[in-house]
């Protein structure tokens, strides 16, 4: 297949591809790095380890729909997201996406090979701030940052704090408030911070899975539907062993806590001037939909799509239907936000 400008073309001539089409070859690459598609490392400014990435390359002619910037979430890979991240550049996007220090491929930061830790969200803060800036001039706009979950959070912080000015901002179940969603996260805050003081802040908050009382197999009832999707992960994993990550630490659960206040606080989504479209379930089992749409309420250029029960966490990694829908709300709300610069 030849992508040219802002459109793919079919294997036997100038006949552009349909969505149905776009959507069943972008299903190859769940479990296959697509041609093209180059990995490669970059050195952030909070450390001298190397942080990896993936790029899909701009066509030869310079021209392309604009450039997308996907943020993965916590523990997470852009292995498990290559179909959308695929799909999206089949339609003339120009496409990277990176890992967070100290997960994935790129390092660790607790003392074990598994659990999730960091420091300080300043920090993911930082290298974000510092690939933008390269990412945005090397890469044709209008430029597009879109985050799931934690990669959600923090890109709306980054945003938030102008670190980043994306002409777009797309949100996937972003991560800005964590259960029990019923209890306010200053208490929350202040109850991890009394753990985090008990012991080595490193240590695993949870012993299995995504919550301390599920186990393992029942993770994919807070993830999606899709049990083929589902297990793209696994098989990645049996194949790339490093991108395995397990529960957070303590410290981590401190400092989300610590940032989601930051993002509460008076007036801060208030002076968000950048369009943002939040993609959130009801019922995520993993993230606080009263405080996303709190947020979406706060926000001055905000819209918000809801699933229901037919979603859960990694919408973008639902079913066909929920899945066929949240990409076509993006599709829709780029056109608008986003449109190709003449």
């Amino acid at each position: 297949m030849t992508i040219q400008a802002t459109e793919s073309k079919s294997e036997t001539g100038d006949t552009p591809l349909s969505l149905g089409e776009i959507a069943r070859e972008a299903a190859k690459a769940r479990r296959a790095i697509p041609e093209g598609a180059v990995e490669s490392f970059w050195t952030g400014p909070s450390g001298p380890e190397p942080l990896r990435r993936i790029d899909w390359p701009v066509a030869q002619s310079g021209e392309a729909r604009g450039s997308i910037l996907f943020l993965p979430g916590r523990g997470d890979c852009y292995e498990k997201w290559l179909e959308t991240l695929e799909q999206w550049h089949l339609e003339g996007w120009a496409v990277s996406s990176t890992d967070w220090r100290g997960q994935a491929m790129s390092g660790r930061f607790g003392f074990d090979a598994t659990t999730g830790h960091v420091a300080d969200f300043d920090l993911w803060i930082e290298d974000l701030a510092a690939f933008w800036k390269d990412w945005a001039a090397e890469r044709p706009g209008p430029h597009v940052l879109v985050g799931h979950s934690m990669g959600g959070h923090l890109a709306l912080r980054a945003v938030a704090r102008g670190e980043v000015r994306p002409d777009s901002l797309v949100l996937s179940a972003p991560m800005l408030g964590i259960h029990p969603a019923r209890v306010p996260t200053g208490l929350l805050h202040a109850v991890a911070g009394g753990i985090v003081r008990l012991g080595d802040p490193r240590r695993p908050a949870w012993k299995h899975s995504e919550k301390p009382e599920l186990l393992p197999q029942a993770r994919s009832r807070l993830l999606t539907h899709d049990k083929d999707r589902y297990a793209d992960e696994d098989w990645w994993r049996a194949r790339r062993p490093g991108i395995a990550m397990g529960p957070a630490s303590w410290g981590w659960i401190e400092r989300a806590l610590a940032s989601i206040r930051l993002l509460e606080g008076k007036g801060v989504l208030e002076a968000v001037d950048v369009p943002v479209l939040l993609l959130a379930t009801r019922y995520d089992g993993l993230v606080s939909w009263p405080a996303i749409k709190r947020a979406a309420r706060r926000l001055p250029h905000a819209q918000l799509l809801a699933f229901g029960h037919e979603a859960r966490h990694e919408i973008l990694r639902e079913s066909d239907p929920v899945r066929d829908r949240a990409l076509a709300a993006i599709r829709d709300f780029l056109n608008r936000t986003a449109p190709v610069r003449g």
